[in-house]
């Protein structure tokens, strides 16, 4: 069955007249008459209702007329993008990086992108800075964000401007949610819940004054939603960003967020490899994140 075949269905199905079909399409009345007996043969069924003044479509005629209505316009819409090939966009990105509110701001960065190349697909990987380095290294990943007191090395980097603010999710009914801000004097012999990667944090171990390897460690965790859940079972004061959490609703209503005194903050940083070859589609998203961050100083 060829599309030309099926063009001169449609203009028949539109016409509903042979003659007037054949003039529009610029063949003989005969040749196209042979044309669509031959398409009827191949498909084993009449597809018109012949009378002396109109054409119209038997049940198989409509079925094919829908079909080919498709079939034409999947022609058409690929010779278009063949035509626009330097223009046409598609792929997939990969982005990993660890929970923030940054991200937020990315997100927001290249929303107009996704109106722009539906056919971009975006793919999200939670880790920590070694995962994402690693991937990022690999291949694996095209951009990472990351969480850091300075800025990382080895890759290039831009920063986000918004800085994420450290504290601890606990019971609101534990004492130290009477306070306004938590000291590391406050949390001597208490149990805690971290993320792996504060276990090797120097900044960290500078704010508590110890190594954090020293502190009553019960968990670690890799994702907050779940360690939440833990700091509700009463299991450990959970040191993480602030705004992670919802904590109103249903959703981890038993806890409160305290930030720590004094405060310590970490900036976050948008990164991506050295002489890095992107692909088209992670090529757009990359000249959008310049556009919008901006190189560093």
């Amino acid at each position: 069955m060829e599309l030309r075949v099926l063009r001169y269905f449609l203009e028949v199905a539109r016409q509903g007249n042979i003659t007037r079909a054949a003039e529009a399409l610029h063949v003989t009345q005969p040749t196209l008459s042979r044309q669509l007996q031959d398409l009827e043969k191949e498909l084993g069924a009449p597809l018109f209702i012949r009378s002396k003044r109109r054409i119209e479509l038997t049940e198989a005629g409509l079925f094919l007329k829908a079909r080919a209505e498709e079939m034409t316009t999947l022609e058409e819409k690929t010779l278009d993008q063949f035509a626009h090939l330097e223009e046409f966009v598609a792929g997939d990105v990969y982005i990993g990086g660890g929970e923030t509110e940054a991200m937020k701001l990315v997100m927001e960065a290249l929303t107009p992108l996704g109106r722009a190349y539906p056919q971009v697909h975006f793919h999200f990987y939670s880790g920590n800075e070694e995962q994402t380095i690693d991937g990022l290294q690999r291949g694996t990943l095209d951009f990472g964000l990351l969480c850091l007191e300075t800025p990382p090395e080895g890759v290039v980097y831009r920063k986000i401007p918004y800085d994420d603010t450290w504290g601890i999710y606990l019971r609101k009914d534990h004492p130290l949610a009477r306070k306004d801000a938590i000291t590391a004097a406050d949390i001597a012999g208490e149990s805690v819940i971290l993320s792996r990667q504060l276990l090797n944090n120097h900044i960290f171990n500078h704010w508590l004054g110890i190594e954090a390897e020293k502190l009553n460690v019960r968990a670690t965790y890799n994702l907050i939603y779940n360690a939440a859940f833990l700091a509700e079972q009463r299991m450990g004061l959970l040191f993480s960003f602030g705004g992670l959490l919802a904590l109103d609703g249903d959703h981890h209503s038993q806890l409160t967020f305290r930030p720590l005194q004094p405060a310590l903050h970490s900036h976050n940083y948008l990164i991506w490899k050295e002489n890095q070859i992107f692909s088209r589609a992670a090529g757009v998203v990359h000249a959008r994140l310049e556009e919008v961050f901006g190189p560093h100083n």
